[in-house]
């Protein structure tokens, strides 16, 4: 994952972005901004969409809409936005999963390197693998156990999601046992059938589950970073769980069409780093366990490339297809 350190990084090489946007492309923004959220309330890109829509809204001095349109793994939105006009006021709040996508999806209705620019990294998220209340497994070495005796569901913001594959990886490839995947059109519905009973375990982004493993609703199995987080101490890594050297991490971004002029996409590059930089802004963001990233928009588009390759070699060791 891009080094945190980097929301400092790049300050100075973009201090001049919002003259250029002023010059070159009239009193940007002069309306509304729409934030065209790729999953459902509840979920990590939902969660960073209204953090930092709020906060972008006071910077702009225009209201930041948060519009969710959840489906087939992020894709519904990102075909929209794709189509939208490249104008810096039609954005999207995805996550890993669009680099997933661009190798998992046979036909999604655009092309992830072609169609959209990423402006920015925001934040970063280890996965976490959670429990209905009232299965008997306790650790993730019971669940692995009684996955080889019985048959288990586990449910995912979406096939195609960072955590989806990560379960995958864990359980195939790793594990050698079978759990059937059961999608849904994000974090929040999925933890929700976790909470009812509905599946037996679910993969998500930690952000969108942290309050419900305190809260005793779903019951934290294992977290995929590399140490325990601070949010929630007890829970163990994957690592420690039995699988050592396990770390795998979600990311939300902020992509614009590919054609959005450079001098917008930079100024809200600039604008979403002087955000991050905030002590304030970091606090909220470690309080629902997601950590702030940042850098250049060229950095960002490098990063999404080499995450493109990285999880193409994943689905192929996995085997996994669009259900």
């Amino acid at each position: 994952m891009m080094n945190r350190r980097r929301v400092l990084s790049w300050a100075i090489a973009l201090c001049c972005s919002g003259a250029a946007v002023a010059q070159t492309q009239g009193a940007y923004p002069n309306k509304p901004v729409k934030f065209v959220v790729a999953f459902a309330p509840g979920g990590p890109a939902d969660i960073i969409a209204r953090l930092l829509g709020q906060r972008l809204s006071d910077s702009l001095s225009q209201p930041v809409v948060v519009e969710n349109r959840a489906g087939a793994g992020g894709n519904v939105a990102s075909g929209l936005v794709a189509k939208a006009p490249a104008d810096g006021y039609t954005l999207m709040l995805n996550t890993s999963s669009f680099a997933v996508n661009a190798s998992l999806s046979k036909n999604p209705g655009f092309d992830a390197e072609k169609d959209f620019v990423l402006a920015s990294v925001v934040a970063s998220s280890p996965n976490l693998l959670v429990a209905f209340p009232g299965l008997k497994a306790k650790t993730l070495q019971e669940i692995m156990s009684e996955a080889k005796s019985g048959k288990l569901n586990y449910g995912t913001a979406g096939a195609g999601t960072t955590p989806h594959l990560t379960a995958e990886y864990l359980f195939k490839v790793l594990g050698k046992v079978d759990v059937t995947h059961i999608p849904f059109q994000g974090a929040g519905p999925a933890l929700a059938a976790t909470m009812g009973g509905q599946v037996e375990l679910a993969s998500v982004a930690l952000p969108a589950a942290v309050e419900m493993v305190k809260g005793g609703k779903v019951r934290g199995l294992a977290v995929t970073s590399a140490k325990r987080v601070a949010a929630m101490p007890e829970v163990p890594t994957v690592a420690e769980s039995g699988f050592p050297g396990f770390e795998d991490y979600t990311w939300v971004g902020v992509f614009a069409p590919s054609k959005t002029p450079p001098e917008i996409v930079n100024f809200l590059n600039a604008e979403i780093g002087k955000i991050l930089r905030t002590p304030d802004f970091q606090s909220k963001l470690a309080g629902v366990g997601f950590e702030p990233v940042g850098g250049t928009p060229k950095e960002a588009g490098d990063y999404l490339k080499s995450e493109i390759t990285k999880w193409s070699k994943i689905i192929k060791e996995t085997g996994t297809k669009v259900e």
